[in-house]
C-alpha cells in the first residue's frame, strides 16, 4: 500500500522519480510514453463507447443500456488510471536496472470488453427491446 502511494505522488511530481537510480537510455523512456499515451487512447476510446451506448442505443431495456454503458465507462476509467501507475513503475524499474513490472490488467481488460461484446451480440440478436 506504501508503495502505491508512492506512486501515486510520483503521478503528479515526476521530477522525483530522476532522485532514484541512472537515466535510461532516452529511447526506451519515450517507448514508455508512446505505450502511456496508448493506454490512454484505449481509455478514452472505452469512455466514447460508453456513452455512445448510453446516448445512441434508446430503445435497448434500461437495464442493459445503463449495465453495458458503466461497464464501459469503469473499464475506460480503470484503464487511464492503470496507465499512468503502469507508465511511473516502468519508469522507476528502467532507472534501477529491473525488470519491467508484469500486470494482469490487459487480460482483465480483454475480459470486461469481451463479456460487453457478449452481451452486445444478445442485444443484436434478441432485438433491441429484448
Amino acid at each position: 500500500m506504501i508503495e502505491f502511494v508512492r506512486n501515486v505522488r510520483l503521478w503528479f511530481a515526476p521530477a522525483e522519480a530522476r532522485e532514484d537510480g541512472e537515466t535510461p537510455d532516452y529511447r526506451f523512456s519515450l517507448a514508455n510514453e508512446r505505450t502511456f499515451l496508448a493506454w490512454l487512447r484505449t481509455a478514452l476510446a472505452l469512455i466514447g463507447g460508453g456513452f455512445a451506448v448510453d446516448q445512441f442505443l434508446p430503445d435497448l431495456r434500461w437495464a442493459w443500456r445503463v449495465g453495458l454503458a458503466l461497464a464501459l465507462l469503469a473499464a475506460g476509467v480503470l484503464c487511464s488510471l492503470r496507465a499512468v501507475n503502469h507508465w511511473v513503475r516502468c519508469e522507476q524499474a528502467m532507472r534501477r536496472g529491473e525488470d519491467l513490472p508484469v500486470s494482469r490488467f490487459p487480460a482483465l481488460l480483454s475480459l470486461v470488453v469481451a463479456v460487453v461484446a457478449v452481451a452486445m451480440v444478445m442485444v443484436v440478436l434478441v432485438g433491441w427491446e429484448g
